[in-house]
């Protein structure tokens, strides 16, 4: 069995290298059909932050929040599920219901939204390499220490098969790719298991 969801493809090499959040929900809206692009929704939707120094140490907000540096450049961090949930809820909002789904596996989402027609934000990692132990800093605000998980990765889930889920890559230009399930699992349970998904209001 076999089911793809044809959505409108996008890369985030040039336009936006470390902003495959961005990019990927831009993805989802054109399917939409919202008139969006990738510069347009980063400058006026994304929420962002960026690190400092105070006394020292360094210091960021915490990407449940916003996203963390300046997805333009090489060295931004990104954001998680809170982000896009609350970003989408408020841009779309009035037609559709948005779902925090962090902890809700692959399968399951494919059947609630693939089934349905409708592309899910889904995090694992980069070209599904084992997570790394990345940058620690102290949260503003709080002063918690935060440790980011390296090699994150947003996509866009957009079908499956009976070997491996299917998604809109941004990373590269990678294009539509499919991945072995079992691998899929693993490197999304290292994310948090985050993702996104969006029904049609009734």
């Amino acid at each position: 069995m076999k089911k793809l969801i044809d959505v409108p493809y996008l890369d985030q090499s040039e336009d936006a290298p470390t902003g495959c959040e961005a990019v990927s929900t831009v993805m989802l809206l054109q399917y939409l059909g919202y008139d969006t692009n990738i510069q347009d929704f980063i400058d006026h939707d994304l929420p962002r932050g960026d690190f400092e120094t105070i006394d020292g140490e360094l210091y960021a907000p915490n990407p449940n929040d916003v996203f963390v540096g300046d997805p333009y450049g090489a060295d931004a961090m990104g954001c998680y599920a809170p982000v896009l949930t609350s970003l989408l809820d408020q841009k779309i909002g009035d037609k559709y219901v948005v779902t925090n789904e962090t902890g809700t596996g692959i399968d399951a989402l494919c059947k609630k939204y693939i089934d349905q027609d409708m592309p899910v934000l889904l995090w694992i990692t980069i070209n599904l390499r084992p997570y790394i132990e990345g940058p620690s800093w102290k949260l503003i605000g709080s002063g918690e220490t935060f440790t980011w998980r390296s090699n994150e990765h947003c996509l866009l889930l957009v079908g499956y098969d009976d070997e491996h889920f299917i998604f809109n890559d941004p990373w590269e230009n990678r294009g539509v790719i499919a991945c072995e399930k079992e691998i899929c699992r693993i490197r999304h349970a290292e994310q948090y298991s985050m993702a996104v998904g969006i029904q049609k209001r009734a």
